[in-house]
Formats: structure tokens, sequence, C-alpha cells
């Protein structure tokens, strides 16, 4: 654990002297200050915040994440030539860039909505769960790429795999789904539905903000699904569990691979 501990301080240290970091921080601090300047409806500024998230959030920790990794790699190595168990690094270089990365986009949103709490009034619970929903997508996008870096050596060729996955979970995967609603219009699809959705956490992080919020024209056709199939508690209760699934497999498998892996 001391071992653990120390690589996570050391990364953070490294990690927060980084300009691209205060620019995330800063995105996060203005860009929530510039919708609730604009707006005094918070639906409003909700629904925008949500736009936001689940498209920077995940880039920025994908390509973060997988530039960060290969970037290590001479660390790396060092390290490995100390005693020190595979996992503990591995988990120490995963926490030492998740811990920063979360903290500003936590701070970067709390810190605005403090200068603005009027206008939140009594739907602070809807902001929990915009948050929520941010850690997680934070979480699985890293996660995701430390896979994707421990798995290929070539880091652009990492870099162009990472950028693949998280356009195909922002805008391909929802037009491939679509396609397949149109296709196959006349035929029951509502269980398909709910099991094609449990595949991109981008989709069901925007979808426990929405069941929360009970906004039904912004659910689309699978959050009218999720609605409908299981209520809103069961449905918020399902979301949070396929979230964390999510959270955990990219990370135990690129931890796997990190422990077999030949550097």
């Amino acid at each position: 654990m001391n071992t653990l501990l120390k690589i996570i301080k050391f990364q953070l240290h490294d990690i927060l002297r980084s300009k691209w970091l205060i620019i995330y921080w800063l995105f996060f601090l203005l860009i929530t200050y510039g919708f609730f300047a604009l707006s005094s409806d918070f639906s409003k500024v909700l629904v925008s915040l949500i736009n936001i998230i689940q498209i920077v959030i995940p880039l920025v920790s994908i390509v973060f994440g997988t530039i960060y990794l290969y970037s290590n790699r001479d660390y790396v190595i060092f390290m490995l030539s100390q005693p020190i168990k595979r996992s503990t690094l591995y988990f120490g270089l995963f926490l030492g860039l998740l811990i920063p990365l979360i903290g500003c986009f936590v701070f970067g949103i709390s810190i605005s909505i403090v200068l603005f709490v009027s206008s939140v009034g009594e739907n602070w619970l809807s902001l929990v769960y915009l948050i929520i929903s941010g850690v997680f997508q934070t979480i699985i996008f890293t996660g995701l790429s430390f896979l994707i870096s421990t798995l290929n050596e070539n880091k652009m060729l990492g870099l162009g795999l990472s950028l693949f996955i998280w356009l195909f979970f922002s805008a391909i995967y929802d037009a491939l789904f679509l396609l397949i609603l149109q296709f196959f219009q006349d035929y029951p699809l509502e269980k398909i539905s709910i099991v094609i959705t449990m595949f991109n956490p981008i989709d069901i992080a925007r979808i426990l903000i929405i069941l929360h919020l009970d906004i039904s024209a912004l659910m689309g056709y699978t959050g009218a699904v999720f609605q409908k199939f299981f209520n809103n508690d069961l449905g918020i209760a399902v979301s949070l569990l396929l979230l964390v699934c999510w959270s955990i497999i990219p990370v135990i498998i690129g931890r796997k691979k990190f422990s077999i892996k030949d550097f």
C-alpha cells in the first residue's frame, strides 16, 4: 500500500504541473459559469452541461490517458527493474492520472455552482447525478486508454485507436443504432434496444441523468424504453450498475495485460 501511495504521489506531483490540466479545469469552470450567467433557467443550463460533458470528458480522458501512458514508458521500465508488483505500478499510474482528471471536472463545475447557488434552488440532486455521470465517464475512458496503450506498442496506432473509440461511442454507435431501428421498425425492438444501449457507456451516463430529470422530450428512444421497461428508480439503479461494470472491466483487463507484457 505504501508503494502504491508513493507512486500516486509522484504521478500527482508530475501531472499537476501540466498546463493541459489547468486548461481542462478552466474549461469546466468557465463553461459552467457562462451557462449560468447566460440563462436563469436551471434545466437549460443542465441540458447544456450534459451535452458538453458527454463529448469533452470521454475525449480528454481517453486521449490524455493514452499519451500519458506512452510518455511514461521509460518510467515504467525503470520501475519494473525494482522489486515492485506490476499490478501496484499499474494502479499507481492509473490513479495518479484519474484523481487529477476527476478533480478538475468536479472542482471546475462546483465553483461555478457555488457562485450561482440561488439558481440551483431545489435541483441540487440533478447536479449530483451530473457529477456522478462525469466521474464515471472519466473512469471508464481513462481505463480504456490504459487498455489500448498496454495492448499497442505503436504510439500513433494507439492514439488513433483511442480517437476512433471515442468517435464510435459518441456518434457512430448511435447512427448504427438508428439504422437498425429504421430497418426493423416493424418488429418489437424494446428489449433489443436496452441490450444495445448497455454497450455504450456514454448513452448509459446520459440516460442516468435524464431518468432522474424525467424530461420526456430529451429521453430519445433508448431513454424512453429504459423508463418504460424499468421505471425511473429501477432504471437509475440499472444505469449505475452498468456504469460500475464499464468502470471495472477495462481496468481489470488492462491490469492483466500489463502484468504479462514484455516491455
